[in-house]
């Protein structure tokens, strides 16, 4: 595992430490143990710098479906460092601001890191991975962390509203951008993003790159919150304000950005590329500014800035691909300095608005509100932070001698330079670009000085303000303080990044037109003469100074658009109606019937298999090579048809748990005749199991009674049972007869001992060969005993009239006392309505004391003994389960949890950690996930052994299946 990869896991792996830092060291806030992850990364990646003046500075891969060309590929550039430093560094300082604006006794400071760290290992892999599909694994995970984050309040309507707006556009323009990169993997043949630079000149022009392109283009205008998809950005904002620092100032929006940047290489040159990045961009950078001006709530203010900002980035960089359609010379370079404008702003932005919003949580903190409207008047109270403000604010003004008047110089700059080219009909259409950029400008220059001066001039309102505002401690003020002086040196020397990291973005960004010196000349001067941009900038202050002054006047005109036009009420339109939609489609066929659902299943059964056989070839009854049938096989099966046909005729639910049971146990019986021992075993203790939980469900369950059904329904159930047995018939002669596949199994049994270092070919495929179907099946059934675990726990109120128990209380007092293996909501319930399931038979109790042992002796023998005889961690786990069930039947529930006082739910998460560690350990050997070795050595006592790595999984495996088994046993078998 190279260090890049170590540096996206480590943020994944220190946020599976934080819930027990936060429970070990109660005395300490968790935040600073959390921050030594972004300031270790932030100066581990700082070594990278001269690395990537020159060149690249390497690629690393790790196998993860190496058939499929899905690797887990790293790599450095200027682009990719320049984006991991902001993460890094930007995150350092929120993680410092979080220690002191969040208060540990009264927030979930552990989930709050835990969702922070998340998605800073996810917007680093997004950075990083050169692999389209691990970049899409990323992305999405930066969807569902920031959703955690913004949702963060859960308990507020507009938190839960804003984190959900959030997730379904970027997921679903996500979705998009997976589509795009399967159509450029249709088109070269790998998922690499480098690979695909390399081979542009042979898709260009084929019919589907534009559509690549496109759907590339929905997943990064939706993340960096592009017109028209902007409206999730202002709702995210009811997020706390260091989650609104970090996601969106200089991280999460930034994806998009960083997306089109990275895929210019492939796309830039395109007329399309150009019209829809370039206008896009201006028109979202407009819009937001005209917006910004409206709002009062200072977040609200800021959110709208920030799509303004992000409009101008994304115009500069569309602007800039336009040098890649100039090719190599003088020419060229002129626009090239569209895409050195984009990248500068983009750091400046960063610092500039990640000290905004620090200073509005500041302002939130220490008055009780954001509103603007009952602020002002703060500025002697609070006099570092209307410092702060003010040079934060005059640089997103783009009012010198701050770094962000030098970046929207050269923004201008690069929009005055498009009304000069005549190619992309830029001749006719050209002007709109300058003309658009000094409106957003001007509108830019107005919500700053609303920013400012709304909030700390005026009049003082002491009334409407929860106390007397006063700067915060040092730790809240010492992370926009450093961003702030950012603003102040990027202002005065800028060319301090033009080499480091500028100039290395620009030759990631635009590989094909860098200069035969092997670099761009960036040089970034505060004067440039009497240039048309000066002039603009000039008439973007005296205009927004006019405009600001008079804004009493104007500002109602914003009132005067009705809201029905707006796109925040045509997403709750279609929201709305969506639902509404749904409900009543699902509502015609949710009857709350267990029959009708049958009926739907076995239809569509019928339907989809019966299609597919009529199609299918080599249908035949195929006895050759088949052995005789003996007579106790024939015994057997009359036994199951028996068997299986008197469970519909029972009376009794008993009868029919006994007969099922039966059907299993005949089941078992034909494994043992057939020499598949494992199979039998596995039959057998899963059948046991089985029938114990059929018996605790249906003891809450009325009595068995016939149902009264129409000749038509008679009928209909005929027909579709018949259906269903045809079906399965012709099934069985498919699989019997010829197949166009070749069969694996030789491929298993052949390489079992070899490749799997084991005799048992059953083991060896669910551990080594096939351990990835293992690994997310144990996935499930945790996933699956929580959710069992999680309705019992809800005491939901039950609607069905024939449940023995309806109970419903609104509170609980607390119990006086938390067994172990217990939460204390389970202690408060079990303590007032539990009756305790016992045995009288005195028999089974004795005789349960010594077979108990003699059942988990011969568990751990499976277990043990699986890799090359009969066994392994899946049959040792339900045996092992059985023997606890065993006890909990012959005395009752609370004596099987004393005796193995632990949480089983926690030995899920063990079983399923150990499992994914496993599986993670096979990159540290750069091997794919979840392959394993093994190895012959000499041990005291043992002599020569086998140690393999797939006993690691097994373990895995069979603390999950013990854990899931007794979840839901015990669970299901206390009657409350």
């Amino acid at each position: 595992m190279s260090v890049l990869h170590a540096a996206i896991m480590a943020p994944f792996l220190f946020a599976a430490f934080v819930p027990v830092i936060r429970k070990r060291f109660k005395m300490i806030h968790t935040g600073w143990f959390v921050l030594i992850v972004p300031v270790v990364l932030f100066g581990l990646l700082l070594t990278y710098l001269p690395v990537v003046r020159e060149t690249t500075a390497g690629v690393s891969t790790l196998p993860w479906m190496p058939s499929l060309g899905i690797n887990f590929t790293v790599y450095m550039d200027g682009l990719a460092l320049l984006f991991a430093l902001m993460i890094t560094g930007i995150g350092a300082l929120v993680v410092l601001y979080s220690i002191y604006y969040l208060d540990p006794e009264q927030e979930a400071i552990h989930r709050f890191y835990l969702y922070l760290l998340l998605f800073m290992g996810a917007m680093l892999g997004i950075v990083l991975s050169d692999n389209m599909i691990v970049l899409y694994t990323f992305w999405e995970l930066t969807s569902i962390s920031s959703f955690l984050l913004i949702a963060f309040w859960y308990e507020r309507d507009r938190s839960r509203y804003g984190a959900l707006k959030s997730m379904l556009i970027t997921v679903l323009g996500g979705f998009a951008m997976l589509a795009g990169f399967v159509l450029l993997h249709s088109l070269t043949d790998t998922w690499s993003i480098r690979e695909t630079i390399s081979l542009l000149g042979n898709i260009s022009d084929h019919p589907l790159f534009l559509l690549a392109m496109i759907l590339v283009l929905i997943g990064a205008f939706t993340k960096s919150a592009q017109f028209p998809f902007h409206i999730w950005l202002p709702d995210a904002m009811e997020a706390p304000t260091p989650v609104s620092a970090y996601l969106h100032s200089a991280t999460m929006v930034k994806a998009g950005l960083y997306l089109v940047a990275r895929f210019s290489p492939i796309f830039a040159g395109q007329v399309e590329w150009f019209w829809i990045v370039s206008l896009g961009g201006i028109i979202t950078m407009c819009y937001g500014s005209i917006m910004a001006v409206r709002q009062t709530d200072l977040k609200a203010l800021l959110a709208y800035s920030t799509v303004s900002q992000l409009g101008l980035i994304m115009s500069l960089l569309g602007a800039g691909s336009a040098a890649v359609h100039m090719g190599m010379g003088e020419e060229s370079l002129l626009y090239a300095g569209a895409t050195t404008a984009a990248i500068f702003h983009l750091i400046n932005h960063a610092t500039f608005k990640g000290a905004l919003f620090m200073v509005a949580g500041i302002v939130d903190h220490e008055t009780g509100t954001r509103d603007m409207r009952k602020l002002g008047g703060i500025l002697t109270m609070m006099p570092i932070t209307f410092t702060m403000a003010c040079i934060s604010g005059f640089s997103m003004a783009g009012i010198p001698p701050f770094n962000g008047y030098l970046s929207k110089e050269m923004f201008l700059e690069a929009m005055m330079e498009l009304t000069h080219a005549d190619f992309f009909s830029l001749q006719m259409w050209g002007v709109l670009f300058p003309i658009l950029a000094f409106l957003g400008s001007v509108f830019t220059f107005v919500y700053c000085m609303i920013f400012i001066f709304k909030t700390f001039g005026g009049r003082y309102q002491p009334d409407k303000l929860d106390g007397k505002p006063h700067d915060p401690a040092w730790g809240m003020l010492l992370p926009p303080a450093i961003l702030a002086l950012l603003v102040i040196v990027l202002g005065f020397v800028p060319n301090v990044l033009s080499n480091s990291l500028i100039e290395p973005a620009m030759r990631a960004i635009l590989p094909g037109i860098v200069p035969a010196s092997g670099h761009f000349d960036v040089h970034i001067s505060f004067w440039h003469g009497f240039t048309p941009a000066l002039w603009m900038t000039i008439g973007v202050i005296v205009l927004g100074t006019l405009l600001y002054k008079l804004l009493p006047r104007w500002k109602g005109i914003y009132n005067r658009y009705p809201a029905r036009l707006t796109l925040n009420h045509l997403y709750d339109s279609v929201l709305h109606y969506s639902e509404r939609l749904s409900k009543g489609f699902t509502l015609r066929y949710m009857s709350g019937s267990v029959h009708h659902y049958l009926v739907y299943i076995f239809v569509f059964l019928i339907g989809l298999i019966g299609v597919g056989l009529l199609r299918a070839q080599g249908i035949s009854l195929n006895t050759e090579g088949s052995a005789p049938i003996t007579i106790y096989e024939a015994v057997l099966l009359i036994m199951l048809v028996g068997a299986a046909v008197a469970v519909p005729f029972a009376r009794q639910r008993l009868i029919a748990v006994i007969m099922t049971g039966a059907v299993g146990y005949i089941v078992t019986m034909f494994f043992v005749l057939f020499r598949a021992p494992d199979l039998a075993l596995t039959q057998m203790i899963v059948e046991t199991v089985s029938v114990v939980l059929f018996l605790l469900c249906f003891y809450h369950m009325p009595e068995l009674r016939r149902e009264v059904s129409t000749k038509r329904s008679r009928w209909l159930n005929g027909v579709i049972a018949v259906g269903v047995g045809v079906v399965m018939t012709f099934v069985a002669l498919a699989a019997s007869g010829s197949s166009p596949f070749e069969s694996i199994s030789g491929y298993f049994v052949k390489n079992s001992h070899d490749l799997g270092g084991g005799d048992n070919v059953v083991n060896v495929i669910l551990v080594d060969f096939r351990g990835f179907d293992t690994f997310l099946e144990i996935t499930v059934l945790g996933i699956a005993a929580l959710g069992i675990y999680a309705m019992i726990q809800l005491q939901m109120k039950v609607r069905d009239t024939g449940a023995r128990v309806l109970y419903v209380k609104p509170k609980i007092e607390p119990a006086p006392s938390v067994p172990v293996g217990r939460t204390r909501k389970e202690a408060q319930t079990i303590s007032k309505n539990m009756n305790l399931f016992k045995s009288n038979d005195v028999i089974l109790a004795t005789g349960t004391k010594v077979i108990v042992f003699v059942i988990l002796t011969f568990a751990l023998y499976l277990f043990f003994a699986g890799h090359n005889n009969p066994g392994g961690g899946f049959i040792g786990g339900l045996m092992a389960a059985s023997a606890l069930v065993l006890l909990a039947l012959a005395f009752n529930v609370e004596l099987a949890r004393r005796v193995i006082p632990i949480d089983y739910r926690d030995l899920i998460a063990t079983g399923l950690g150990i499992a994914y560690m496993t599986g993670i350990g096979s990159f540290l050997f750069g091997v794919p996930f979840l392959s394993h070795t093994f190895a012959y050595v000499e041990l005291p006592l043992l002599g020569k052994t086998e140690l393999a790595t797939a006993m690691i999984f097994d373990l895995g495996v069979f603390l999950t299946v013990v854990g899931v088994t007794m979840t839901i046993i015990l669970q299901i078998g206390e009657d409350r």
